[in-house]
């Protein structure tokens, strides 16, 4: 049997959603029950950049229905970016080691007592059920010149008794003979290799968009980012890289390539990162409309309010 697909955004709050999709005047409080309405999903992109505390969380499992499911990004300091130390919890920067800049120094001491705080405040998620994957987005200076997949080991390991989705921001992970190293290591460590919907190019940063691996039975995972290569390459901001909008074709083809996905894991996470304007839960309800998991898209809500 096929399993379950679960479709979503990065996030419920871009200001795009705000402003175009979202009923107007509604209440930031009530964005989440209020997506929780169109979705069975969603990826929390807010804690990349910062721990939530337990009365946030709290709050989200609060305002979601029963079965719904939070993929929980990890924080920047764990996927090889530079971290600004104010981004860490006031009591890690008070023991940080920061440079003349205000990066921190990302030691095995301090990684380790970020995600004791982070896992924290997952286990509230965990305890009702509504905790998915965690996802790990690596910078693309993480390639395979200068780095090894081992460097992941330690991180992996304290986190075995997660769903862990990797996504890979530099391509020449995904290519050539190096492509089966990466997919045999993610079945090592139970990990899911986070495919990609992205332009075709062979830009370094831009993940190759036919690749499709299961490396873990449980959960497969996709994010799309939109095909535009040249936006992708030179947009200064989230929105303007992932300036897309799919077209009904394209809709049809994420959706056969979703089912696929759905053949060989338990569940399949889609999640829509083109977070431009309200494209992103536009085109998440066009899927689920092509999967047969709605019959209508709602109108625009500038129609109904």
């Amino acid at each position: 049997m096929p399993g379950k697909i679960l479709v979503g955004t990065a996030s419920w709050s871009d200001p795009g959603f705000v402003a175009h999709w979202y009923p107007k005047k509604m209440k930031a409080g009530e964005r989440l029950s209020w997506y929780a309405g169109q979705f069975e999903m969603v990826e929390v992109n807010s804690t990349f950049y910062s721990v939530p505390d337990a009365r946030t969380v709290e709050r989200w499992c609060k305002e979601t229905p029963n079965g719904f499911v939070f993929d929980v990004k990890m924080h920047q300091l764990f996927s090889f970016h530079s971290t600004p130390a104010k981004l860490l919890p006031p009591e890690l920067q008070r023991i940080a080691e920061i440079d003349s800049k205000g990066k921190v120094n990302a030691t095995p001491k301090l990684r380790d007592k970020l995600l004791k705080i982070f896992l924290a405040t997952m286990s509230i998620l965990q305890r009702d059920h509504k905790l998915g994957a965690l996802l790990l987005q690596l910078s693309p200076a993480f390639s395979p010149r200068k780095h090894e997949l081992n460097e992941l080991d330690d991180l992996l390991g304290q986190l075995w008794q997660h769903s862990t989705a990797i996504e890979f921001r530099n391509r020449n992970w995904a290519t050539g003979d190096q492509l089966r190293s990466t997919i045999e290591f993610l079945r090592r460590h139970n990990a899911a290799f986070v495919n990609v919907d992205a332009p075709k190019s062979d830009h370094f940063t831009i993940m190759p968009t036919d690749v499709n691996e299961v490396t873990n039975p449980h959960v497969a995972y996709l994010r799309l980012h939109g095909r535009d290569a040249k936006a992708y390459t030179t947009g200064k901001t989230v929105a303007a890289r992932f300036h897309y909008d799919y077209s009904e074709k394209e809709i049809a083809e994420v959706a056969e390539r979703s089912r696929k996905l759905a053949r060989e894991a338990e569940e399949a996470h889609i999640v829509f990162n083109n977070n431009a304007l309200d494209y992103a839960p536009r085109a998440a309800l066009r899927l689920r409309k092509a999967l047969g998991q709605i019959t209508n898209v709602p109108p625009q809500t500038g129609e109904l309010f």
